[in-house]
This record gives C-alpha cells, sequence and structure tokens, in this order.
C-alpha cells in the first residue's frame, strides 16, 4: 500500500455533536502511537503536577475584588493578576472580573481552583503570558466561570487541566477553553456550554483523563494549526465526555488519534438529518483518522469518519450512523483489526482505495456498502488507482445498489466476506461490481442480490459456484449449498430478496458438481450475516450446479 504523504490541509468549520466516554479495555493497535510519536511532543509532564503546599499562595476572591498576601499578585478593581511563575489557590466569587495570568518570566503558572466562581464579559480566566499554565480543580469543589462576550478560559500559553474537581464554562460567543499552543486535559469534571467550539487547542488537544460534557455551536474538539504538519491533531487516550457541537465532533488540521476513551457523537443533528453545506462529521482529519483503540459511537449527519488524507483501524470498536458516508478517505482505507460497524449510510466505505486485512467490518448503505472511487476516471471507467481487497477478516455488508464496488480492481484473497446486492435492482448494481478484475484467491464469499455479481467471475483462482433463480426470493430464504452426497458445506438466510447467489471457499473444487437446497433451517458454524459453515442439511433439492460455471434453477 502506498503512503499517505503529511501535509498540512484546510479544515472545513461546521455542525456536529460528540459524547467522549471512558473506554473499557480494548484490543489496542498501534497506528495512534506511532502517529503521536511523529508529531510535536505533548508539553505535559509529571512534575507540573508536583508542588508544596508550603509554597502556595492563597487568593480570596470577595465578589467585586479579592485579597493576597502574595507580592505577585495584583488587584485593580475586580481584575486580579499574577504576573509571576508560582503555585496559587483562587477561592470565592468575582463578579464582573476576571482572573488575569502576565507572567513574563520562565517557570510554570500553577491555578488552583478551590470553589470558584467569576462572571464576566471578556474571559473569566485570561492567560496573557506564561511559560506554561495549568489549571487544577481542587478535589470536592465546583468552579464556574462564564464569560458573555469572550472565551471562558483563553489562554496564550501551553495549557494543562487536571484534578478531580469540578469546572462549569460557559461563554455565550466565544470557545470554553482556547489556548494558542497545546491544550491536554488530564481529569476533572468538565462542563462546557460554549456559542463557538468547546475546547480548542490550535498546537493539538489532548485528552488523558477527566470527564467532558459539552454543548457548542462550533466544533467539539478542535486543532487546528495550519502552518506546521506537526501540529493541528487532536489526541484521545482516556477519559470521558459527552459533547454535542454544531460543527465537527472531532476535528484535526492533521490527525485525529484514538488509541482508548470512548466517542458517542451526534453530528448536525444525527444521521437523520439531511447533509448540509456546513461540515457535520463525525471524526475529521486533514491528514490521517488512526482508530487504535477505544469505542467510537458516531451518530452524524455528514460523514461520520473523514479524512482527506488516509484512515486506519487496527484496534477499539467504531459504530456509525450518518446521512453520508461512513467511513470516507480521499486516499486508504485500511482495517487490520478492532471492530467497524455503519449502521445506516449513503456509502458505508469510501477510498481510493479499501484494503480490510483483519478485524470486523459490517456496513449498511443505500448507495454503496464499500465503494473504491477515483474522481480521475468516470464511474464506468477501469481505474487502475481504485482497489477493494479483502485479504483477512470478517465483512458483512448490505448495499442498496452494489455491496462491494470497486472503479478498479476487486480482489479477495481471504477472510470471511458476506455480501447483500440491491434487492430490486439489476442492470449494472449486484453484490460484487468491479470496473477492472474481480479475483478470487482465498477466504469465504457469499454474495447475493437481483445480480449476485456484475463483474465477470474468474476463470482461475479458487472454485465458485453461481445459482441464478428463475424467480426472485424472499429476505429470510435459506439456501443451502452440499455435496452431492448430502454433506453440508454452507448454509446462508437472506436478510433482503434476492435472485443470484455466489459462493466461494477452500472447499469448493473447479469442474465438480453440487447441490443447491433451499427452506429447512440453518446449522452449522456461524460466521456472520447469515452465513453458516458446515451443519446438518436441510429443505428441498433445487437443482445442482457445477463449480466454474453459472447454472438457473427450475423449481
Amino acid at each position: 500500500m502506498p503512503s499517505i504523504p503529511r501535509l498540512v490541509a484546510p479544515v472545513a468549520v461546521a455542525a456536529a455533536a460528540v459524547a467522549l466516554l471512558s473506554a473499557p479495555a480494548q484490543a489496542a493497535g498501534t497506528a495512534a502511537a506511532t502517529a503521536l510519536a511523529a508529531n510535536q511532543a505533548s508539553h505535559d509532564s509529571a512534575a507540573d503536577r508536583v508542588w508544596n503546599e508550603s509554597d502556595v499562595a492563597t487568593v480570596g476572591l470577595t465578589g467585586s475584588g479579592a485579597t493576597s498576601t502574595s507580592p505577585n499578585v495584583t488587584v485593580s478593581g475586580s481584575t486580579v493578576t499574577v504576573t509571576a511563575a508560582g503555585t496559587y489557590r483562587f477561592s470565592g466569587t468575582l463578579t464582573n472580573g476576571q482572573i488575569v495570568v502576565d507572567s513574563t518570566g520562565t517557570g510554570i503558572v500553577r491555578i488552583l481552583l478551590n470553589g470558584v466562581t467569576v462572571t464576566g464579559s471578556a474571559a473569566a480566566v485570561n492567560v496573557v503570558a506564561a511559560d506554561e499554565t495549568l489549571i487544577h480543580l481542587q478535589s470536592g469543589t465546583t468552579n464556574r466561570l462564564s464569560s458573555s462576550a469572550g472565551n471562558a478560559i483563553d489562554a496564550a500559553s501551553d495549557l494543562t487541566v487536571d484534578g478531580t474537581g469540578g469546572l462549569v464554562l460557559s461563554s455565550t460567543a466565544g470557545d470554553g477553553v482556547n489556548s494558542s499552543d497545546g491544550l491536554v486535559i488530564d481529569g476533572g469534571t468538565i462542563t462546557v456550554t460554549a456559542g463557538d467550539d468547546a475546547i480548542r487547542g490550535k498546537d493539538y488537544v489532548i485528552v488523558n483523563g477527566g470527564t467532558i460534557t459539552a454543548t457548542a455551536g462550533g466544533d467539539g474538539l478542535k486543532s487546528d494549526n495550519a502552518e506546521d504538519a506537526t501540529r493541528g491533531y487532536v489526541y484521545a487516550g482516556a477519559g470521558a465526555a459527552v459533547i454535542t457541537a454544531g460543527g465537527d465532533a472531532v476535528t484535526g488540521q492533521t490527525d485525529v488519534l484514538l488509541a482508548g476513551g470512548t466517542i458517542s457523537a451526534e453530528s448536525g443533528g444525527g444521521s437523520t438529518v439531511t447533509p448540509g453545506e456546513a461540515s457535520a462529521k463525525g471524526l475529521k482529519a486533514g491528514v490521517l483518522v488512526a482508530i487504535s483503540g477505544g469505542t467510537a459511537t458516531l451518530d452524524a449527519s455528514d460523514d461520520g469518519v473523514h479524512s482527506d488524507g488516509a484512515i486506519t483501524v487496527d484496534g477499539g470498536a467504531t459504530t456509525i450512523a450518518t446521512g453520508d458516508d461512513g467511513v470516507h478517505a480521499e486516499g486508504t482505507v485500511t482495517v487490520s483489526a478492532g471492530t467497524v460497524g455503519v449502521t445506516k449510510s449513503y456509502e458505508g466505505i469510501e477510498g481510493l482505495k479499501v484494503y480490510v486485512t483483519g478485524g470486523s467490518v459490517s456496513a449498511t448503505a443505500s448507495d454503496d456498502a464499500v465503494n473504491a472511487s477515483d474522481p480521475a476516471y468516470g464511474e464506468m471507467q477501469n481505474s487502475p488507482n481504485a482497489l477493494v481487497s479483502v485479504t483477512g477478516g470478517t465483512v458483512v455488508v448490505d448495499g442498496g445498489t452494489d455491496g462491494l464496488d470497486s472503479n478498479g480492481a476487486l480482489t479477495i484473497g481471504g477472510g470471511t466476506v458476506v455480501v447483500a446486492g440491491s434487492a430490486t435492482r439489476g442492470g449494472g448494481e449486484g453484490g460484487l461490481d468491479s470496473n477492472g478484475a474481480l479475483t478470487i484467491t482465498g477466504g469465504t464469499l457469499i454474495s447475493t442480490g437481483i445480480s449476485a455479481t456484475t463483474s465477470t467471475l474468474p476463470s482461475s483462482g479458487q472454485g465458485w459456484v453461481s445459482v441464478t433463480f428463475s424467480a426472485g426470493q424472499a429476505a429470510g430464504t435459506i439456501v443451502h449449498l452440499a455435496t452431492t452426497s448430502g454433506t453440508q458445506l454452507a448454509v446462508y438466510r437472506s436478510t433482503k430478496a434476492f435472485k443470484g447467489v455466489v459462493f466461494s471457499s477452500s472447499q469448493i473444487t473447479r469442474g465438480t458438481t453440487y447441490a443447491v437446497y433451499t427452506g429447512g433451517s440453518v446449522s452449522g458454524t456461524a460466521v456472520g450475516g447469515g452465513l453458516y459453515t458446515g451443519g446438518t442439511l436441510s429443505g428441498t433439492q433445487v437443482t445442482t450446479v457445477t463449480a466454474g460455471s453459472q447454472s438457473d434453477t427450475r423449481p
């Protein structure tokens, strides 16, 4: 597979909603970690979260002002300013005021929130200058920061949020949290209501802990540095969040990387809403989406998972319902482990090249369930670049037009593939549809539809049988394939109406005659999508078929 070059791509602003929840243990891949290691390193370190209590300066907010004995805290009306690195514990209420950090020297500024309420028109916490800033949420406290015209928290430095306390952020017109550098969330129970973006870090957003509940008119989690190819990424490694946004749920100018946690998204009103002009995607990246762990459940009016470059899934569990494409990459989609389930979509999985080498993939689509599309070629032209390749794992797809559709080649070399093509449309629509060559060299395959395949079945490679019934068969029909001596090889209970069936496995020998039965019951080993292997033969024989040639039943 060709590599996808790393480049900085523009990110469209739009509408979406997401829930990022703490993940159960998942088999994790390495793609997200590899991409993270190639990006700008996080500023966060364990040493940032360690301090001596004797060094903590206390600041008491008194409603219209504040008191403190620290020489590094100045008070001017309702504006309280920290002027040097150090650790400061704030408590109390500040009305129509602001906490400002303006530290031009070196060292970290730690703001310990110990039951704080700050309201005003400007940012409630405004970091004008600092080497680095930590906001620590003290255990057992709830802290409320609100702004009617700006961001609730605005930081011109790298920013970390941690602790076990609560943080409630409200911004009528701006962001909940905005950092013009990097942003790390390590802990806390954080609730955000924002007119624009919920949580933004220009260089990166890293979520390694905490519980986030956010509602935003713009994007949910966002990083948008367009000047540096190693920045502008979002990484989720752990933590819990529920985010409802009017823009993309999770968007990275370069990468969106999931290694842990659980994402549940309602984007742009969800999959029942017709996609508009504005982007309303669940996960969106300019270069790479890598899902290596955790659980993602995305309900999007736009694409569920989208990349202008590549999408790699090598772990975790991802479930998608969408009004557009479930998984869409302008380059390559690769699934090597984990699970991907598209329950509702226009096209289920689309890319220039789609590789399934392992894991479990299921997709239901009103158009093509899996589509390799090359915009440089017409729909009916054979593209040398487009490819659908399945060499491992389990693939179960249901397409309103085609099941597996490639504008180029279509290759089945391993794994288990169960395809239900159009139940009503023939004439170029089939379970298997490729403009280029169809190759079957391994695995177990069953394809059904009004046409089980519109591609020419291969004259070499693994054996196959093809049956076209003289009349359409109803959804729920059971079809058995057996040897002429009565040994059942496979049985399939259809999920929708069909007329044609193609079956291939290592048990099929070219030139050998097999018996086809209908009715009876299913038995054997369930392999997915209504297909079973082995088992006890039942039903009524309707025809025989010779492997490697077409047969029509005459019931």
